[in-house]
Order: structure tokens, then sequence, then C-alpha cells
């Protein structure tokens, strides 16, 4: 009897699939970066920057993938509804955490369903002006807008987005009816201003600089309280006359709920060193970044904070969600 049990025993375990462990992460990548928007905008960038960095110091490949639409909530919904397992993560600019006050339905919540990991850098946008218009500068401009103001259109990248909330504040500081175009993303709304379907937009620097430099558009003001060392000869708001207009753009990662919190920890550490390295330094300084590590608490609570100053701009310009 026992010689039988021991046989149908050994039978059984011969029988049975091997379990196999799970790699710790990131061990069975590779891991995919949602973008919710196009490629060629800040966010696109930084996105690049960020993962380039995790991807060195990791080990393992990180796949961007641009998912656009509906002011970064198809691709941040997709997110959302991932597997929390460290494989599938959101990396997007301050847009992203407002999608409730910009539209009806944005079919998720993302200060709800998302997971704050970390806040990577920020910076100022960079007033824009289509390059054949003759003024030269931000006093000028408001004279112009003021005079005719059915002359003007503001390219507004994403509803939402920074550029959106500087918008509404410089339309209330020079107190003209001024029309606001949203389109679907930075790229094709840049196109617009150098065409000059419409003839002006707030942006990061990282997407309007360089057209700025390519002579394509006029650089007239940057948001925020000091000059950018990426673009020292522009003025800012505060400087030409606009004051407290000092709204700058941000970026983060984000992950489904419920992330294993060894997993945030570890992107956490390594992005509080990565971030500043020479390299890092090296290519977003020229763009007008500061880059940050936040962490995940610390960017919850900024997080927080940031949605209410935009709801209160949202309320003055009397904005009905889309």
């Amino acid at each position: 009897m026992q010689r039988r049990h021991l046989i149908a025993t050994t039978g059984a375990l011969l029988a049975a699939p091997a379990v196999q462990a799970q790699p710790a992460w990131p061990g069975r990548g590779p891991i995919r970066v949602i973008v919710p928007f196009t490629p060629g905008g800040a966010t696109d960038g930084m996105a690049r920057v960020t993962t380039g960095k995790l991807q060195e110091k990791l080990g393992q490949t990180f796949i961007v993938e641009n998912r656009a639409g509906a002011n970064g909530a198809v691709g941040g919904q997709f997110v959302a509804q991932s597997a929390p397992d460290g494989y599938t993560f959101c990396f997007s600019a301050s847009i992203q955490i407002l999608a409730r006050l910009v539209m009806r339905n944005p079919g998720y919540d993302p200060v709800a369903d998302l997971l704050p990991i970390i806040r990577v850098g920020q910076g100022p946008l960079l007033l824009i002006m289509n390059g054949q218009r003759p003024q030269t500068n931000l006093a000028e401009l408001v004279a112009a807008m003021r005079a005719n103001p059915r002359d003007w259109s503001f390219a507004v990248s994403s509803l939402g987005a920074a550029g959106h909330l500087a918008t509404i504040e410089f339309i209330r500081q020079v107190g003209a009816d001024i029309v606001q175009v949203p389109y679907r993303g930075t790229a094709p709304a840049i196109t617009d201003v150098v065409a000059g379907t419409t003839q002006l937009m707030f942006d990061p620097i990282l997407a309007t600089l360089p057209q700025v430099r390519g002579g394509r558009v006029k650089g007239m003001a940057i948001t925020a309280a000091a000059r950018s060392a990426a673009a020292p000869e522009i003025p800012t708001a505060q400087e030409a006359g606009m004051p407290g207009l000092d709204i700058q753009s941000w970026w983060g990662l984000w992950g489904p709920r419920g992330v294993p919190a060894e997993i945030v920890a570890r992107i956490g550490e390594v992005l509080r060193t990565g971030m500043f390295e020479a390299d890092v330094l090296a290519r977003v300084a020229t763009l007008g970044i500061e880059p940050l590590a936040q962490p995940s608490a610390e960017f919850s609570a900024f997080i927080q904070r940031d949605v209410a100053r935009a709801q209160d701009l949202l309320r003055i310009a009397n904005f009905q969600p889309e």
C-alpha cells in the first residue's frame, strides 16, 4: 500500500504543470508608457527624456505609445483600466487632471482613477504670434487686440492645458472678446499659427521656441516670474505689463490605482537622481524646463491645489465643459 501510494503521488507531481515564479519588477517587460497626445509636443518630448532615463537605470525596455484624443482622456482611461502591475503607465502634463472640468463626460476620473507616481518637470509657457503680424512687443499686441478683437484668435492645443488657462487669464486682462480655437494637440495648433489661420498661442517653450528660432513665429512673452535661460531675450509677461500671468505647465507619471508601493518607490528612487544627471540637465535646460522629482504623496497634494486653481480660472471665464 505504501509503495502504491508513493507511485501515485509521484505520478501526480510529474503530471502537474511547473509553477514559474514571476521575475521581480521590471523583469518581464517591456513597459508601456502611454502619452495621451500626438508626437512632437512638449508632453511627448518630456516622456521620451524620462523614459530614456528609466530604461537606462532599470535595464528594461520602455515603449512610448501615443494614444491621442479627448484632451488626454483616451489614453488616461486606457491606463486607468489596465492591470496595476507596473507594466503600463501614463505620462502626461497638467491637463490630465482637469478632464472633469473641461469635458461633460470624460469616461473616467483622472484624479480618482490614476495613481500619481512622480512629477518630473515644470516650465513656463511662451506666447507666440504669427510671424506676418507687425506687432513687436506685448504692449503693441494688446493695443491691437483691443482696437480690433475680431482680427485675432488664439489656438488652444487642448482644453484644460496650461496654455488654455493662460489664454483665459490673458484675455481677461486684455478685456476684449477674443476667439479661442481648440485643437487636438500642440503640433496642429502650431501649424495653424505659423500659417496665420490663428494668430496667437500659449504653449510650453519645449514646443514653441524652435518655431521662434526658425523665424516662423514671433516670441512675445514668457509666463513666469523670471526670464527663461532658454530664451533670455524674451521678456516675461509681467515685465511687459501683464501682472499675475505666471502659469506653468508641468509633467508627471501616473499608473493605474493599485500599483504596488515598492514599484512606486523604485521609480521615485531612480528619478530622484536621474532627473538631475548631466545628460538630462543638458537636454531640458535649452527647452526652458526645470527638472523635478516630486514623490507620489507630495505629487498627490500638489494635484489637489492645482485642480482648485484651475477651477477658479475656468469659473472666472464662465467656461462650460464640452
